[in-house]
């Protein structure tokens, strides 16, 4: 994957850096950890612009941002909290939404600032902005910003590390690889919890059917 980057940036230049980090942002195993600084040691080098390579990527992170966002609008909460309510569905209960949406709904502006500078999660999160209809312009906004920050600092750290460019990825990698994991943990232990709560409802039921009557 990382030659193939390589090769896309090489032919199309700062248009390549925007396209891939639009994808980066909607398919996350694209590494902008590769993509960012490779442009800014192709700048050093005098093949980029870097302040155009810094604005086609920005431009892309919020094009890949804006797709999230307007999935989640189109999944809407109130069609997720329905399903939250389907017993085959194992992720989160309508409770746990419940919070999550206040949750967003207090803190969202920072979470999606902060969550742009986090692998991984700098993409989930625009789901969702989506989801609980954070205003567009708002969205946008927080997603530039934190968008911009983090693709300035990848492309002068490939400026000023020149050949040795991909050190940005050895050493970001087990951040990613721990955000990811995290992730994955929690996934985990909410399916777990769920089968237990179905569990135990099965188990009441079954002792209060078995209860003689009185009377």
């Amino acid at each position: 994957m990382t030659d193939r980057i390589l090769e896309i940036v090489n032919q199309i230049g700062e248009l390549g850096v925007g396209l891939l980090i639009l994808l980066e942002t909607v398919i996350p195993p694209i590494p902008s950890e590769v993509v960012l600084p490779f442009a800014g040691f192709a700048a050093a080098s005098g093949h980029l612009n870097p302040w155009l390579a810094w604005v086609a990527a920005t431009v892309g992170s919020v094009a890949g941002a804006s797709i999230l966002y307007w999935l989640g609008v189109a999944l809407s909460y109130e069609r997720l909290h329905h399903l939250a309510g389907k017993p085959w569905f194992l992720l989160f209960g309508q409770r746990d939404l419940e919070r999550g949406q206040r949750f967003f709904e207090a803190r969202g502006e920072v979470v999606v600032l902060v969550g742009r500078c986090v692998p991984f999660i700098r993409s989930v999160v625009s789901v969702p902005a989506g989801l609980t209809r954070m205003p567009i312009l708002r969205f946008a906004l927080l997603t530039t910003l934190g968008s911009g920050i983090w693709n300035a600092v990848f492309i002068y750290a490939g400026f000023r590390l020149g050949d040795n460019y991909t050190a940005v990825e050895r050493y970001l990698a087990p951040m990613s690889k721990a955000v990811v994991a995290i992730v994955l943990v929690v996934l985990v232990w909410l399916v777990v919890r769920r089968l237990r709560e179905r569990r135990m409802a099965r188990e009441r039921e079954t002792v209060g059917a078995g209860s003689p009557e009185v009377g």
